[in-house]
């Protein structure tokens, strides 16, 4: 925890956004204070409450944090938090999933009972969202498992996902033999694809689910074992994908993907044909 001037004037643009960042989580921390009556959290109203809503330091005990540190938030002063503190602030506060998404993405750290609570399975929309899709498409959960694809993905990976009880897009990649023949360039796009799943996977990395995951490929794949130690992280940019099908020859598509905004741990991707 540190506690630093504000950024002045002349500070670079960087600073005075993050600058701007805290001031706006202080606000919002204090707006949602003033709406949660004692009651609501299990605390005796008491005769003098010269304001609604909770005091700092009840919200502080609630927590399992100093009054201090509390208010040095709500003051928007630089301060380190764990993801668990932000958490207990929205538990304590009673935040709605968009107030709860708004106050960690102020806190620029990953909520970590947001995935906890995700459903495995796809609201029926963002599935029939796929479907609807006349190009190869699919959506991927954090640790990469395929939980919608369409008929033209299913028509180009020829017959996967659907040889697979629960596929995963890195097994595929990594332990089934045809992906080699598929994927044109495997060796590059599969070191490329361990650093793009380290990324996308960095704020879990503890979570069961993803050790699970890394565990069973170091000891299945000693391609994925040498890249995944190497410590390589690169964004998921897209680009052209080349693919060898066995009845219809090169393809070449652009792959594009976008987060799910009502399902922040899962990605849409998309291939469209590369003329």
């Amino acid at each position: 925890m540190t506690d630093r001037l504000p950024a002045s004037s002349s500070a670079p643009a960087e600073a005075q956004v993050s600058s701007a960042r805290r001031r706006a989580l202080g606000d919002f921390l204090r707006s949602v204070r003033a709406r949660v009556a004692p009651a609501m959290v299990g605390l005796p109203a008491g005769s003098r409450r010269r304001t609604p809503g909770l005091r700092r330091e009840e919200v502080a005990q609630l927590c399992g944090i100093s009054v201090t540190w509390y208010t040095w938030i709500e003051q928007g002063r630089d301060v380190s938090a764990s993801p668990g503190v932000w958490a207990r602030l929205a538990n304590v506060l009673q935040l709605v999933r968009a107030e709860r998404q708004y106050l960690f993405e102020l806190a620029e750290c990953t909520d970590p009972d947001h995935a906890r609570g995700e459903a495995a399975e796809l609201p029926l929309d963002l599935a029939d969202c796929v479907h609807s899709i006349t190009a190869p498409a699919y959506i991927l959960d954090r640790c990469w498992n395929v939980l919608a694809r369409n008929q033209p993905m299913l028509r180009l990976f020829d017959g996967w996902p659907d040889r697979s009880e629960r596929p995963n897009l890195l097994r595929y990649i990594f332990q089934d033999v045809a992906a080699r023949e598929l994927v044109v360039g495997w060796e590059q796009r599969a070191r490329r694809v361990v650093a793009e799943f380290r990324a996308d996977a960095g704020a879990h990395a503890d979570e069961p689910d993803i050790r699970a995951l890394v565990d069973e490929l170091v000891q299945t794949s000693s391609v994925f074992m040498r890249w995944w130690t190497r410590q390589t992280v690169v964004e998921r940019e897209g680009g052209r994908r080349e693919f060898k099908h066995p009845d219809l020859g090169i393809l070449s598509y652009r792959q594009i993907t976008f987060r799910l905004a009502t399902r922040p741990d899962c990605k849409l991707v998309m291939l469209l044909t590369d003329s």
